[in-house]
């Protein structure tokens, strides 16, 4: 078993998970959306970047192409959650709810896309 192909998966589907699990609830209710889980969702996401980038293969660079969109995806949505919460005057509404989640959204499908890239080279690998 080889470890670093293990620790590869383990944060390509952590950050699927962790992606996932913000995004599920009502997209506009903020008490559904927790802001510590976005923020891990983001960490881990970064995390699993920096390890693709050793991969010069074709399929390397289409994880690093989906992992660069997730992360721009949740930089996107910390930033608008910075913005209702801190600078604006109205708060956390749920247009801005919507709006963060439908970011996460997006990553989510970016994320999902890796993680179905890492099964298929999985499945076509040979010993």
């Amino acid at each position: 078993m080889n470890l670093e192909k293990v620790i590869f998966g383990f944060f390509i589907l952590l950050a699927a998970t962790l992606n996932f699990g913000f995004f599920v609830g009502d997209i506009d209710n903020p008490a559904h959306h927790d802001i510590y889980e976005l923020f891990a969702a983001l960490v881990v996401s970064l995390i699993a970047t920096v390890l693709k980038f050793g991969d010069r293969t074709q399929i390397g660079a289409v994880h690093l192409a989906t992992s660069l969109v997730a992360d721009l995806q949740l930089i996107a949505a910390a930033m608008v959650w910075g913005y209702a919460a801190h600078i604006s005057g109205t708060g956390l509404t749920p247009a801005a709810t919507a709006n963060l989640v439908s970011l996460s959204g997006g990553a989510l499908l970016a994320n999902l896309v890796s993680v179905v890239i890492l099964i298929a080279e999985t499945i076509m690998q040979r010993r």
